[in-house]
């Protein structure tokens, strides 16, 4: 038996897991009491323990994600001083690897060197990916603190991942990262701001909702704008928006639909850049002519709980732009997916590409 060390790091928290992989003939089998999901050619380990850590926060000299990494990486150790010998692989996921931080290169060869194991990292988008699809093809959305859809055809014949995937947004709280969590905080306090000045009072139970979670409108300003974890602080009033939409507000249910419509137009847009299907014929719709989106897409991340409302909203936008996708459930999570990583990195069967993953 081998394990698999998964690391998970977003903007509001991080997590390490040791993954079970079991023996190589396991691999096959049924997720029910096995070490693993399998799915089609796709695997990922078992979560056989975990522990959490700090969220990353961002400033003038960028994300402090690759600091988390280290970190979490000696507390595993310390965690698990009796199994972390057994560890065959390293798997990182990570929000702002790749545009908030240095290049993870030096922080993977420091831990490979270190434990003398293999290390690869790559966006969040990817482990969540491998684990809401159960590392196979297709598309999905993430709606975390920030939001990205990602693609990829998946792996081939030989079981190998090719430097294919395909990203939307992704761009952080202030350009894009539409319908993700600090999107969805930052528009309901919109909202709410525009009842407190008397424009507008539709948003009159986020008003009511905000103000018992940050206090008068008035000390608003002060407490995002000086923050350097300000995107996180946004997304903790996505949880509030989706308890409103939940006891009947309708401005709140209309923010959490349109969070879903947002995540489903960035899935098809990532989709539509790779094949992931055997079928050559491409579909015609209003929003993409010449579309040759993924068969299978999924909606993944935290804020994909906030209820009926956004799925609703994802669902019926999918579906209006490709009535041919298959929408499925996820199969795991993106510290499932972060344990793949590894699995597949030890197993030499991942390609590289810039700025999406790091071998």
């Amino acid at each position: 038996m081998s394990l698999i060390l998964g690391i998970d790091i977003g903007g509001t928290g991080s997590r390490a897991a040791l993954g079970d992989v079991g023996d190589a003939a396991d691999h096959r089998g049924s997720a029910v009491g096995g070490p693993g999901i399998a799915d089609g050619v796709g695997f990922v380990p078992r979560i056989a323990d975990q522990i959490a850590g700090p969220r990353i926060e961002i400033g003038p000299g960028g994300s402090t994600v690759l600091h988390v990494v280290r970190d979490l990486v000696r507390t595993a150790e310390e965690t698990w001083p009796d199994r972390f010998s057994e560890v065959g692989g390293i798997g990182i996921g990570a929000s702002g690897i790749a545009s908030l931080a240095e290049d993870p290169a030096e922080i993977l060869a420091e831990v490979s060197s270190l434990f003398g194991v293999p290390a690869v990292a790559a966006i969040d988008a990817v482990t969540a990916h491998l684990g809401a699809l159960g590392g196979t093809g297709g598309a999905i959305t993430v709606l975390g603190t920030g939001a990205i859809a990602i693609a990829h055809p998946g792996p081939d014949d030989a079981g190998h991942w090719s430097a294919e995937w395909a990203r939307a947004d992704g761009w952080g709280h202030l350009f894009g990262d539409r319908g993700g969590g600090a999107w969805l905080g930052r528009h309901g306090l919109e909202l709410a701001l525009r009842t407190h000045d008397g424009v507008d009072e539709h948003g009159r139970a986020l008003l009511e909702a905000a103000t018992r979670r940050f206090g008068p409108p008035a000390s608003w300003p002060g407490q995002f704008y000086t923050r350097n974890d300000r995107a996180g602080l946004l997304a903790e009033f996505a949880v509030d928006i989706g308890e409103t939409a939940r006891a009947g507000d309708t401005a709140s249910a209309d923010l959490v639909r349109e969070a879903g419509q947002e995540a489903a137009r960035s899935a098809l847009a990532a989709a539509r850049s790779v094949r992931t299907d055997t079928d050559s014929s491409t579909v015609a719709t209003e929003a993409f002519p010449t579309s040759n989106s993924a068969t299978r897409i999924a909606l993944t991340g935290g804020v994909a709980a906030a209820g009926d409302h956004l799925v609703e909203g994802f669902r019926t936008e999918a579906a209006r732009l490709d009535p041919t996708i298959t929408i499925v459930e996820p199969a795991g999570g993106p510290l499932d997916g972060a344990l793949t990583l590894g699995h597949l990195g030890a197993g030499g069967k991942l390609s590289g590409q810039d700025r999406v993953i790091w071998i």
